[in-house]
């Protein structure tokens, strides 16, 4: 079970967009690495194509990955380690700071 899951809100602790908070588009486990809505904006040169409509080439700015180690959890506004439970048969992921279960 990984710590950081697809629609969870983070903040960005390190680097050029340290404290901006985005939601997690993709998390890639293989690569431990996390794609940050309005984080890390590139810009991605295409070329021109040669089905209808796509007759141009276009520069296209969009997310590019980031290490899943550059952002922690926001709950509640603040950010937050993040630790395991088990009950039972279940496994909870929990916020280090106030204890509670996070979805």
């Amino acid at each position: 079970m990984n710590k950081i899951k697809k629609d969870d809100i983070v903040r960005v602790i390190t680097g050029k967009y340290k404290g901006k908070d985005g939601k997690v588009l993709v998390f890639d486990s293989k690569n431990h690495k996390v794609l940050v809505e309005g984080i890390n904006i590139v810009t991605v040169h295409q070329k021109a194509g040669k089905t209808k409509g796509a007759n141009e080439s276009a520069r296209i700015k969009k997310e590019a990955y980031i290490d899943a180690s550059n952002v922690m959890l926001l709950v509640d506004g603040k950010v937050t380690r993040v630790g395991f439970k088990i009950d039972g048969d279940n496994k909870y992921r929990l916020s280090k700071k106030t204890g509670k279960v996070i979805k």
